[in-house]
């Protein structure tokens, strides 16, 4: 836990200018995508996803977390996810046009970013040893927020991605005390569920064994099935932390 709270801390020290940087190009890009959404603004929005995940590979895994075990497998975890983004930009996949749907859900994700420090300060954590708007976790919910109010054609590649990467942030809020990135696990319940539904209703004039309604109805109990273990996992959470307190 020792080696995993100093990286973070080495991490955000070094690179927090950088950080506000990217907050405010990340910013700026979802408010032309909303009032001016040309095809030069989707462009620049596909190539600084790619960027923001290729620095989370690089930068965040390679250079601060090397001291961690395992470090190398993440950092490609999140380089094939740029490479996605990069095949998006050149096959032309996601329009990033609004869907005009799920837009509280949607804002909510895109803001997650800067609710995660405050969490971690509510927390008790302190600059620089505290989660910040440009780590994985952050970058994840805002991906997923991103897909949400942008694209009316799920990459349904990223989407599973993105779900295991939740699972991931699930364990460490047990091994390395991160409650807040429950506000990850949980975001990618209905979303998951979301983009799913909808890559089954695009292909339900399709023929498919099982069908489209029986695809969908496992869809909802996968969810539901993901949803009790998250809830039974913070519940358990919470009893460790009245146990502390």
């Amino acid at each position: 836990m020792e080696i995993f709270w100093n990286t973070i801390a080495a991490y955000n020290a070094a690179t927090w200018p950088a950080q506000i940087v990217f907050t405010g190009i990340a910013t700026l890009l979802l408010l032309l995508l909303c009032l001016r959404p040309t095809n030069t603004v989707r462009i620049a929005m596909k190539s600084f996803m790619a960027m923001l995940n290729f620095w989370i590979a690089g930068v965040y895994y390679m250079i601060y977390c090397r001291p961690r075990e395992y470090h190398g497998m993440l950092a490609l975890f999140w380089a094939i996810m740029g490479g996605i983004w990069i095949y998006d930009l050149l096959v032309k996949h996601a329009s990033l046009e609004r869907t005009g749907q799920h837009n509280a859900f949607a804002v909510l994700l895109l803001a997650m970013p800067l609710i995660y420090p405050l969490c971690s300060l509510a927390l008790g954590h302190e600059f620089p040893m505290m989660t910040s708007p440009v780590m994985p976790c952050s970058v994840a919910v805002f991906t997923i927020g991103l897909m949400l109010a942008f694209s009316e054609q799920v990459n349904i590649v990223l989407a599973m991605f993105l779900c295991h990467w939740a699972l991931i942030g699930l364990s460490k809020v047990y091994f390395f005390g991160i409650p807040e990135d429950y506000l990850l696990a949980c975001s990618t319940v209905p979303a998951l569920y979301i983009f799913f539904r909808e890559y089954v209703r695009s292909n339900a004039d399709r023929p498919t064994k099982p069908s489209a309604h029986v695809l969908d109805a496992l869809l909802i109990a996968l969810s539901l099935v993901v949803g009790i273990f998250f809830t039974v996992t913070l519940l358990h959470q919470l009893d460790l932390f009245t146990q502390i307190i």
